[in-house]
């Protein structure tokens, strides 16, 4: 049996010391040296270690200070279900009020975007066709929770009152009643979660670890003609979220 890697024994080490009160939330952790130094390793390892930790949530970074025992954060549960698309109003903000938390959210939108090779595949459009894209910033109770880039056809959605996912009389609809304003109806929808590495302009945003474990989410909205009419990229933090799917039984 191979022996465990020297930043697994440290991480253990450090997570121990919390379990056992000798750092309590909001402590700072003594220097990378200093613990080096008692662990009998180098400050590369106790760096691995304690990047580790800060992806789990454990610990937290902070620039110019140190590195302390994160205060205890409860995860937040996102449902992905058809049943989260209510007659009006936002998918988000209905799992939010599900939860008994406060939802907002901040976007920008940029209409007739040229759509990259990726976006076009999904989409399937031309790969430079124009596109309607959307970024989002999602927050429960005042705190980014999930990022999400949106791109819709121009060529569905232009000239129409829903152009603008967040402006005119729908806005915050979510695009199921978006595009059901403008007579297109959305069968269902097809996500392919993965988990990777954080951005460093994701890890921002979302004010985690650079590198932290997110899961990713690939999603495609279909007409009832097979048209994919939406796709997005969902960037989830794992640290702090819990993602559950629930799926329809058909009788």
């Amino acid at each position: 049996m191979s022996e465990q890697p020297p930043y697994l024994r440290i991480a253990d080490e450090l997570r121990q010391r919390i379990a056992e009160h000798v750092w309590e939330p909001g402590d700072r952790l003594p220097s990378r040296a200093q613990i080096g130094q008692e662990c009998g390793v180098g400050e590369n390892v106790v760096r691995r270690a304690q990047e580790l930790l800060i992806s789990q949530g454990v610990l937290e970074g902070r620039a110019g200070s140190g590195t302390y025992v994160a205060e205890p954060r409860e995860r937040v549960r996102v449902v992905r279900s058809s049943a989260r698309e209510q007659p009006s109003g936002s998918p988000f903000r209905q799992d939010m009020k599900a939860l008994r938390r406060q939802s907002d959210w901040e976007s920008r939108t940029d209409a007739k975007v040229p759509a990259p090779g990726e976006i076009a595949t999904r989409l399937g459009i031309v790969e430079g066709e124009l596109c309607v894209r959307t970024t989002y910033e999602f927050l429960a109770d005042g705190k980014p929770v999930q990022l999400s880039t949106s791109w819709e056809p121009y060529a569905v959605t232009g000239g129409t009152l829903v152009v603008l996912p967040e402006g005119g009389p729908h806005a915050g609809a979510g695009v199921v009643n978006r595009m059901a304003a403008i007579g297109v109806t959305i069968s269902h929808a097809v996500e392919q979660p993965e988990p990777r590495h954080a951005t460093a302009e994701e890890a921002s945003l979302l004010g985690i670890q650079k590198a932290a474990l997110v899961t990713h989410i690939r999603r495609t909205y279909y007409s009832d003609e097979g048209r994919p009419v939406e796709t997005a990229d969902i960037v989830v933090p794992a640290a702090h979220c819990e993602i559950v799917y629930e799926i329809p039984i058909s009788r």
